[in-house]
């Protein structure tokens, strides 16, 4: 699969902040948008937040308001701030990317999953 190398994650209390990020290399970064899903225990995995690669970011309506989503070009990384976190917010979070060109990434064409990151909300 891609190099993704996820970093963050963790457990905090209701309403502190995290930060999840995604390291990938130059041709996936530039040709792939990027972003996170997570999945809570016993449930499907569901969509948090994605950038394109000229910025442009979508988020999950549970997390609008609360999560910012980044984009570094220098470290090929793409980074989740998670502030006001809440109890549902607990779940494993994966690094994605959706490839739309496998000429211009290196080989990778649609969505691809990262490892995944535990985190836990608690109150």
């Amino acid at each position: 699969g891609p190099p993704l190398v996820e970093s963050g994650g963790g457990s905090v209390q209701t309403g502190e902040s995290l930060q999840l990020s995604c390291t990938t290399d130059s041709l996936v970064f530039t040709s792939c948008a990027m972003g996170w899903y997570r999945r809570p225990s016993g449930k499907e995995r569901e969509m948090v937040s994605m950038i394109t690669t000229t910025g442009v970011a979508t988020y999950a309506d549970s997390v609008k308001d609360r999560f910012v989503i980044s984009r570094n070009h220098r470290d090929k990384t793409v980074s989740l701030e998670m502030t006001n976190m809440k109890s549902d917010d607990t779940a494993v979070y994966y690094c994605a990317i959706d490839c739309d060109s496998a000429y211009d990434s290196g080989g990778y064409y649609g969505k691809y999953w990262g490892r995944g990151t535990q985190v836990t909300v608690s109150a």
